[in-house]
């Protein structure tokens, strides 16, 4: 990785840090929010509730496609000018989402959201680990990244208990003022960080480089697996566990809370050996998928699969975020805002493929295609795992390298 360090005390440090994972939280919350009023929006923008299920595709490819191209194009910026700018647009997008009546605006609206999101996670990247040492990078990503881990579990519930108890709209104007506060908290703790001085263009051939495209490849399948089951395990509680109503809630949100749980420890397995935190990873993942499959029917060992799930996947997300920028070197600035990318392209295809399964046959056959993804996803990060840096290609160490203060 290249980055410019910027000398910090170890306490704002750690309120950066904490501004940072506030931000991602807030933008996180924003992105599943729509999900849990759905039918309110179709309803109220007199759509269909298929019609309206494209605002969450729509955000996702803003985030997946925007989200790097308004990174190359802010490349050269101070990163904090990017962050405020990031949520201050993101403030009146989703202002506008508020007050508008016109499906079709709505629509174009939540694309430039996502797009926005995509480049605060870029940039928030880059300024968390410029203010930490060399040693504590995975950790300082962990933070980070962990805002988006919480949202799942805690901020997208709350958001629609606001949304049926006070509107679809009322939910959102929420979303808008903790975007205030979060573009306050950045104002006043989030340091300068300068450019390394690279365009775009001469990041790029390191971005994409094979190595860095084989770590995003095993991202994009790591959340197709899991998203295969995801996307469908209520019908799979529902049916083959044989839970119903808000017990169903208590199995997601304990799910929820063990990701977050996961991505807070993760980050120390990041700095340690990233390479092989992946590996191990994602044997887990396709354990879980398999416990849940066979065991799936009894309400304890599910709760225990989902439990297991939520930590492995967590615990991975930090050194999938480090791989990328590790291997990226010179082009780590613009590399840190692909694996959104390929997360939700992952999410995208696992679904569909979950889709496909459980529309021909039952509930669990959605699982068991997530497992078989997970079963391939393996080999794929243990061929992984021997890529290394540019810098370090002909070095013989076999532990993931520590960064290099630029």
């Amino acid at each position: 990785m290249n980055t410019q360090q910027v000398a910090l005390s170890p306490g704002r440090a750690n309120l950066t840090l904490a501004t940072l994972f506030l931000g991602m939280f807030v933008l996180g919350s924003a992105e599943l929010l729509v999900v849990g009023v759905l039918d309110l929006i179709a309803t109220d923008l007199q759509v269909s509730i298929a019609t309206a299920g494209t605002l969450v595709t729509a955000y996702a490819a803003g985030l997946a496609v925007g989200g790097p191209i308004l990174t190359a194009l802010t490349i050269k910026l101070n990163r904090r000018f990017v962050l405020v700018g990031a949520l201050l647009l993101f403030t009146l997008a989703n202002l506008l989402l508020v007050l508008i009546t016109d499906y079709g605006l709505f629509l174009a609206a939540r694309v430039v959201a996502g797009a926005l999101q995509g480049l605060f996670i870029g940039a928030a990247f880059t300024a968390g680990i410029a203010v930490v040492p060399p040693e504590r990078v995975g950790r300082a990503i962990s933070v980070v990244i962990s805002g988006v881990a919480v949202s799942a579990a805690l901020g997208s519930p709350l958001g629609t208990l606001v949304g049926q108890a006070l509107g679809w709209r009322g939910s959102f104007t929420a979303i808008v003022a903790l975007t205030v506060i979060a573009l306050i908290a950045t104002l006043a703790l989030v340091p300068a960080v300068p450019s390394t001085g690279r365009g775009a263009a001469g990041q790029a051939r390191h971005a994409f480089a094979p190595r860095v495209l084989a770590v995003l490849g095993l991202t994009l399948l790591l959340y197709a697996a899991l998203y295969a089951a995801l996307t469908y395990v209520v019908p799979f509680l529902q049916d083959v566990t044989g839970v119903s109503g808000a017990l169903i809630s208590v199995f997601l949100l304990a799910y929820g809370a063990a990701t977050a749980a996961g991505s807070f420890s993760g980050g120390r397995f990041a700095d340690t050996n990233a390479a092989r935190t992946l590996v191990v990873g994602t044997a887990g993942v396709a354990l879980s998928l398999l416990a849940l499959y066979l065991i799936g029917a009894t309400p304890a060992l599910a709760a225990l699969a989902l439990l297991a799930l939520g930590l492995f996947v967590g615990a991975m997300t930090p050194s999938l975020q480090y791989r990328v920028m590790s291997l990226a070197g010179p082009g780590g600035a613009l590399a840190q805002s692909l694996p959104a990318s390929a997360v939700n392209v992952g999410i995208a295809f696992g679904s569909a493929a979950g889709g496909m399964a459980i529309g021909s046959h039952t509930a669990s056959s959605a699982v068991l295609t997530g497992l078989i993804i997970a079963v391939i996803v393996f080999p794929v990060a243990l061929a992984t795992s021997f890529l290394k840096p540019p810098a370090i290609q002909s070095a013989p160490a076999t532990a993931e390298p520590a960064p290099e203060p630029a």
